[in-house]
């Protein structure tokens, strides 16, 4: 197959489990900020490391987030008095807490309009190691969750994402998911506070502007609410004209993609104009990146639930070699 080399969806944010589960007390803005350092870095090959600063323009957030360049400014310079002093804990692989900064460098351009950062070790190889390790990392689309305006929103998003393949989560025992969302000690202590102003307003702005329809269940032991339990499913894709109607479980192996079988897509995806084209979408190192016949398998199902990531050329020419 040749060296692969991976790359990731356009503005994919990813996390590991652990690191995104990380008790964070970050402000909107900050939150921010960090999404489009990992996306940026991700995007134009950069990567992340700890010794090289990431640069984020402020018309970069004004554009991605909705806003004019006057309070994409302020609330970057903001975020640059804030960000450098802020922690978070994560467990190791043995269970014990671990307290990390986010940052280990920040600087502001004031004449420029410009935020520069490093990430800390914790944070640079929580997110780097997604190569050949998929199942062990959360990722989530940065589109969705720029229209909100709640950061509790954000958190949950990241917590429940991980949840779309198995549609419900365990018990989130109360205390730890109030240390998840941000929350101080005497925040919205009482249960009707917190539900209002933190778990209603994030579940109703999930499910009115991303790509995730949640909801959740009181968790008691006897009359006290100890934990949530959450519901995730995806929300419905628009039609296109691709697939024009949603696939059936009955005829599963009859899915097509253009009109394509899965024999055809086979042929597709062994075409070396097609290996050339996209051989970047899968990592050296994992089964695919090795095996041709992973790799087949592999492009087959990506063709079948996304194929708009494949538009070097219409697909059906690969069919023609």
């Amino acid at each position: 197959m040749g060296k692969m080399v991976m790359n990731t969806k356009k503005n994919l944010v990813v996390k590991t489990n652990q690191l995104n589960q990380a008790l964070q007390t970050l402000s909107l803005a900050e939150v921010r900020i960090i999404q489009l350092a990992i996306v940026d870095a991700r995007e134009t090959g950069s990567g992340l490391s700890t010794d090289k600063p990431l640069r984020i323009d402020a018309i970069r957030y004004a554009n991605v987030f909705e806003t004019t360049r006057q309070n994409a400014y302020q609330r970057m310079k903001e975020a640059e008095e804030t960000l450098f002093n802020r922690r978070f804990t994560y467990l190791d692989d043995n269970g014990k807490p671990i307290k990390s900064r986010w940052l280990q460098q920040v600087q502001y351009h004031d004449g420029e309009g410009a935020i520069e950062l490093v990430f800390t070790l914790a944070v640079v190889e929580g997110i780097s190691r997604i190569n050949g390790l998929e199942q062990f990392f959360t990722s989530y689309l940065l589109e969705q969750t720029t229209q909100f305006d709640s950061v509790y929103s954000v958190r949950l998003y990241e917590l429940l994402t991980q949840w779309r393949t198995a549609k419900k989560t365990p018990c989130f025992e109360i205390g730890v998911f109030r240390d998840q969302m941000g929350l101080g000690i005497n925040e919205y202590k009482a249960m009707c506070d917190f539900k209002k102003r933190v778990l209603d307003l994030a579940t109703d702005e999930i499910n009115k502007k991303s790509d995730l329809k949640v909801k959740y269940e009181n968790v008691k032991k006897g009359r006290k609410i100890v934990g949530f339990s959450f519901t995730v499913h995806e929300k419905p894709k628009a039609k296109t004209n691709a697939v024009s109607k949603e696939r059936d479980a009955s005829t599963a192996d009859m899915f097509t993609v253009e009109g394509l079988n899965d024999k055809q897509l086979g042929r597709i995806a062994r075409n070396p104009s097609f290996v050339a084209d996209y051989n970047h979408l899968v990592s050296s190192t994992s089964p695919a990146g090795q095996d041709p016949n992973a790799w087949e398998f592999e492009m087959i199902n990506r063709l079948k639930k996304d194929a708009s990531q494949f538009k070097k050329r219409p697909i059906r020419e690969y069919l023609e070699y």
